[in-house]
């Protein structure tokens, strides 16, 4: 079944079920009000009556006198004395007075009298003066109440019906409005699916579709661009494989067919090594990045000291800063300490510092340090700085500046720092060359 469907039910079940319990709550309190409201008006016109009789029988009226008086009021009611216990009129059959006298309606102060299969809403008013005995009952039967009850549930549950059209319909709209951005939003998931990326189309929406709409969207930008990323690294890793196995594969066949005399030979088998080492070195790095992306158990984290991570960048580069002849500096805070896999994150730092490294002219720069809550590594040179073409594309695999190697180094760092929950962004340093700085959020 549709969402469309299954909203509409839903909405329409509930609709019913809060209608049916408003209903009956309605029903049964309509029949109370209109038996508390009947019997103030019972009692309301006996006391007008008795009033009228007081007034105009005061001295000695006959009881033929105040009968005719009655009759013309067009009620159901009896006079009754108390004192010799005897109905003096009534307008009313006299099997149903013997009813009410069987069943002592008339001594007790019930509402609700009751003959045979019928109900009655009573009110019982005394002559003036009380020591009088007489007492004029007026009655009104509960059928009559309980038809005005029905007539007006009747018109509520017409005016329920034609609420409840409104609100289905209603929900219609409002539901179709909902769905509607959704099955359009479905077409362009199966489009991601087809990867018909350039056929994709933005949705009008509002609220939380509108976010998934968003959502969406980036996630099909950025699989479009990791797709891309992924086919210009197959062709960028077949184009870098590809180089050094014709150099073995040139060399090799030179040597075999005695092509090299003895100098050259040598020189064939020491450039064949130079190119294996180098071939090896491409894979481990294309492996490493490939476990760094897909598998999150090769993270060890625990609390690194900034201090003693610095150190070890520091000593492992003295061989080539001596060799550059470069001047390596260092200032950290000694208090920074940050979580991740310190293996992983020395690696990414030495990747960064090597590449400062082989770019500066006289001098590299380390700091650590926390600003805005954050905890920062920066990385700078005095170098030449990296070119505004390949600036955008720097952390790309087999993305390489000038004297890069295999152009796997600042993908790896970039790697590892975001898998340690950082952040790596790079640009130009007040030393001239550029500047790498490494972000950690406290």
């Amino acid at each position: 079944m549709k969402l469309q469907f299954q909203l509409n039910a839903a909405f329409t079940a509930l609709l019913i079920v809060i209608m049916t319990v408003t209903g009956f709550v309605i029903y049964s309190l309509i029949l109370e009000l209109l038996i508390q409201d009947e019997h103030r008006q019972l009692e309301q016109k006996g006391e007008l009556l008795v009033n009228i009789l007081n007034k105009e029988y005061r001295s000695d009226p006959s009881i033929q006198e105040i009968s005719a008086f009655l009759r013309e009021q067009d009620l159901q009611m009896f006079m009754y004395d108390h004192h010799n216990q005897h109905v003096l009129f009534s307008t009313m059959p006299s099997e149903v007075i013997q009813g009410f006298l069987s069943n002592n309606h008339i001594e007790n102060s019930d509402e609700l009298w009751e003959y045979g299969k019928n109900k009655y809403v009573s009110s019982k008013i005394l002559f003036y003066p009380p020591n009088s005995g007489l007492e004029l009952i007026l009655l009104t039967p509960l059928k009559d109440l309980q038809a005005v009850q029905q007539n007006f549930f009747v018109r509520l549950l017409i005016v329920f019906l034609i609420g409840a059209m409104a609100a289905v319909i209603l929900s219609y709209f409002l539901t179709n409005k909902l769905v509607t951005p959704l099955t359009r939003l479905k077409r362009q998931l199966k489009k991601i699916e087809k990867r018909q990326f350039d056929d994709i189309e933005r949705i009008k929406a509002s609220g939380e579709i509108k976010e998934v709409e968003q959502s969406v969207f980036e996630m099909a930008s950025e699989l479009q661009r990791y797709m891309r990323s992924q086919q210009t690294f197959f062709q960028n890793a077949s184009h870098e494989l590809k180089t050094p196995l014709m150099t073995i594969q040139g060399y090799a066949e030179g040597i075999r067919d005695g092509i090299f005399d003895k100098e050259d030979r040598e020189r064939g088998l020491e450039i064949m090594v130079s190119e294996v080492n180098r071939l090896k070195k491409i894979i481990n790095e294309m492996i490493l990045l490939a476990k760094l992306d897909s598998e999150q158990t090769i993270y060890q984290k625990n609390e690194i000291s900034a201090k003693n991570l610095i150190n070890q960048v520091m000593d492992r580069t003295l061989p080539l800063v001596n060799e550059r002849e470069i001047t390596l500096h260092h200032d950290v805070d000694d208090t920074i300490t940050f979580v991740g896999d310190e293996e992983k994150l020395l690696r990414a730092l030495l990747n960064l510092t090597i590449n400062g490294i082989r770019h500066a002219n006289t001098q590299v720069y380390i700091t650590v340090k926390t600003e805005n809550k954050r905890k920062v590594i920066m990385i700078e040179d005095d170098g030449k700085g990296i070119s505004e073409d390949v600036l955008p594309h720097l952390f790309h695999r087999f993305v390489k500046g000038k004297g890069g190697e295999t152009g796997l180094g600042l993908a790896i760092a970039r790697a590892i720092v975001e898998q340690s929950g950082g952040s790596i962004t790079v640009g130009d340093s007040s030393l001239g060359g550029a500047k790498f700085i490494v972000t950690f959020f406290m």
